[in-house]
């Protein structure tokens, strides 16, 4: 199979998923009762005939599917529909919070990795010894931990130390500081919630890690170079890590959803402006064109992490293009 036909055949995959994924979003929130012009009927100052003048002008009034099919016609013209609790177009709002999601996300999944994968090879080397039942036994405690409570806990962190700012994203005026203090002052904002994320997502990445490990040193391969005296991160880093290299980029995708979806909820308890509090306050005023494009481009992200992983496999994996 050529690299060319493996890709557009991926982005294929991805461009069904996306479309799937915003269809069962808007029939979800087709079928929920209630629209967003809902508390205007409840305004006795409010005539009955001005809210249906909203209503038609908002294009609320035509049937399910011919709304979402103008809607579908307007992202593929760039256009993702007007915010009407917001009063403004919903992409530049979108971009400003994915950017601040980014922020979360992408040095959560480096530090993520950085800490798992040593940390799985290590314990796979070590298993069964107290400092594996120890690791064990607290990555078992903090995958009973929902995300939630470590949000709470991180904020009672915060809190009670004093260290660090309880919740947002800069503190007031910092918007007038230099780049310099911009950036610190961004930096504290980001330390707990940062901490959170990666609390939220390490326990399992690590199982995974070790597990794949283990499975590697019982291989043929790994058993030779044992053989011919190769020992410690030697053979971790030149075998071990080889022979799980598939299983483990594969992960590295899939890692990609557990960190957006425990990064909006992070970002909803301690209060970060990103994608998560948008997407919350847009489902609770029924926003519609906010909570599909906050869906879609969740998506996308997620879409696009799977595919890098699967061209790393088509690279590292003869086998794959086989």
């Amino acid at each position: 199979m050529s690299a060319l036909r493996f890709v557009l055949r991926r982005l294929a995959y991805g461009g069904l998923i996306t479309l799937g994924v915003s269809a069962l979003t808007f029939a979800m929130l087709e079928l929920a009762p209630g629209e967003f012009f809902d508390d205007l009927k409840l305004d006795a100052t409010v005539g009955t005939h001005t809210v249906e003048t909203l209503r038609q002008e908002h294009g609320l009034t035509a049937s399910a599917p011919v709304r979402y099919a103008e809607w579908l016609s307007a992202v593929v013209r760039g256009d993702f529909g007007l915010s009407l609790a917001h009063d403004t177009p919903v992409a530049p709002l979108l971009w400003e919070r994915m950017r601040n999601t980014l922020v979360l996300t992408v040095p959560a999944l480096f530090i993520t990795w950085f800490i798992a994968l040593p940390l799985g090879l290590w314990t796979a080397r070590v298993r069964g010894r107290i400092v594996d039942r120890l690791c064990s036994g607290a990555t078992s405690a903090l995958l009973a931990l929902p995300d939630l409570l470590i949000g709470l806990l991180m904020l009672l962190v915060a809190l009670k130390s004093g260290l660090f700012p309880a919740g947002g994203m800069f503190s007031p005026g910092a918007a007038d500081d230099e780049s310099a203090g911009r950036i610190g002052d961004l930096a504290m904002h980001a330390v707990l919630p940062l901490c959170a994320v990666v609390l939220s997502t390490l326990p399992a990445i690590l199982r995974h890690v070790r597990a794949s490990a283990i499975d590697a040193r019982q291989s043929p391969a790994v058993r030779a170079a044992r053989g011919h005296g190769i020992r410690g991160w030697r053979l971790n880093l030149r075998y071990v890590l080889t022979i799980a290299a598939n299983p483990l980029i594969s992960l590295a995708g899939l890692s990609i959803a557990s960190l957006l979806s425990a990064s909006l909820l992070i970002e909803v308890v301690m209060s970060w402006p990103g994608l998560g509090p948008l997407l919350v306050d847009a489902l609770l005023s029924r926003d519609v064109h906010v909570v599909l494009g906050a869906t879609m481009l969740a998506t996308v992200f997620l879409v696009a992490g799977n595919l890098v992983a699967d061209l790393a496999l088509y690279a590292a994996d003869p086998r794959i293009r086989a």
